[in-house]
């Protein structure tokens, strides 16, 4: 299977299944010398890891790293760093009934089409569980981004209709509830409307926003190889997300130039900085200093306890009922998600533009 690598110089594969003996990744080009240990990974583990509340699947797992290689008393090595997280709770059987069976709003159809064969044990390499290798791998890009003053915080924008306030918005607040919502009004109502549709039962889905502080003008190219580009790319990889957005995003459509456009002014340091941020702190694919923000939408969990009308790789109609252990919301545990890719795409490319100036390169190698 090609497409489980992501990055150029800071790079990471991925590897395992949902019901596999355990799920890893190898993280390629962190620089020597940062210093990491196995807590800090396991810190954004542990805000992804299932069983945390009613609104996540009810899976038993501790999701606690092990790291293989690429770190020497407290610091990377400049080598490949291995991880390695075992599965301990899987439940094979709460899969036997969708064994010829295509489960709707799932890959089951395409990855038959596409290979033949299927893993139908949790989606194998289509699950959620996946995640888990992305994320201790964004905490590394996470580390590596701190030590440059950069920082990444993702939250829960909205679940289904309800929406945070802007002026009650407390980063703090994320933290001390279960949805991960900045806003402790807000999130008492999206609460009330996922226990309802847990009790019909059914799934709802949200948006998580991204913000990244700290980046510097200049990263990202302007073709291909544009910051929201790779960025979109990242966080689209994510199965449960369906839209993608960067400053303004949509709304954007709605406005005029005169309203869009970001004016220039000179900063109290005497550098060049805007007066708004519609941009979402990127133009023309490059930073420009200010803020990054962009949101992803996704969907609900297609894994509901309803009857719902399907085929069987045979290729007759029929009916199914999902069983198992499923999250009725996805988006409490993708905020983590969200930002371990925001945080790789954004290290991969301040390295990549290491080599984008030539005084800048004279001035590193020039004795």
């Amino acid at each position: 299977m090609a497409g489980s690598t992501l990055g150029t110089i800071f790079k990471i594969s991925t590897w395992g299944e949902s019901h596999g003996k355990g799920i890893g990744v190898v993280v390629d080009g962190c620089p020597a010398g940062l210093a990491l240990k196995q807590e800090d990974i396991q810190e954004y583990l542990d805000r992804r890891k299932p069983g945390q509340s009613k609104f996540t699947t009810k899976r038993n797992e501790a999701d606690e790293v092990e790291i293989l290689s690429g770190i020497f008393e407290g610091k990377t090595t400049g080598t490949p760093i291995s991880m390695i997280v075992w599965n301990t709770d899987q439940r094979s059987r709460d899969y036997g009934n969708i064994m010829e069976v295509y489960r709707p709003g799932h890959s089951d159809f395409t990855y038959d089409s596409k290979y033949g064969f299927r893993d139908y044990r949790g989606g194998g390499r289509s699950s959620g569980r996946e995640t888990i290798a992305r994320v201790a791998a964004g905490a590394i890009a996470a580390s590596f981004l701190k030590s440059l003053g950069i920082t990444v915080a993702a939250y829960t924008r909205s679940i289904g209709p309800y929406t945070i306030d802007p002026d009650r918005f407390d980063i703090k607040e994320r933290d001390n509830n279960r949805l991960y919502m900045p806003d402790s009004e807000t999130v008492l109502k999206a609460e009330k409307y996922v226990e309802e549709m847990m009790a019909e039962p059914d799934s709802v889905g949200g948006v998580v926003e991204c913000i990244i502080d700290g980046v510097p003008a200049g990263i990202g190219d302007p073709v291909f190889e544009k910051y929201d580009a790779a960025l979109a790319k990242a966080v689209m990889s994510l199965g449960a997300v369906k839209g993608f957005e960067v400053g303004d995003g949509f709304a954007a459509s709605l406005s005029r130039g005169s309203e869009n456009n970001d004016s220039f002014r000179i900063g109290k340091d005497g550098s060049v900085e805007k007066a708004t941020n519609h941009s979402g702190g990127i133009l023309g694919g490059i930073s420009d200093g200010s803020r990054v923000i962009f949101r992803a939408a996704f969907k609900p969990t297609p894994s509901i306890a309803k009857f719902q009308k399907t085929v069987t790789t045979q290729g007759e109609e029929t009916e199914i009922q999902i069983k198992g252990r499923h999250d009725p919301i996805i988006v409490p545990r993708a905020v983590v998600v969200v930002e371990a890719m925001a945080a790789l795409t954004t290290a991969d490319l301040l390295l990549t533009n290491m080599t984008s100036r030539m005084d800048r390169i004279v001035s590193f190698y020039k004795k």
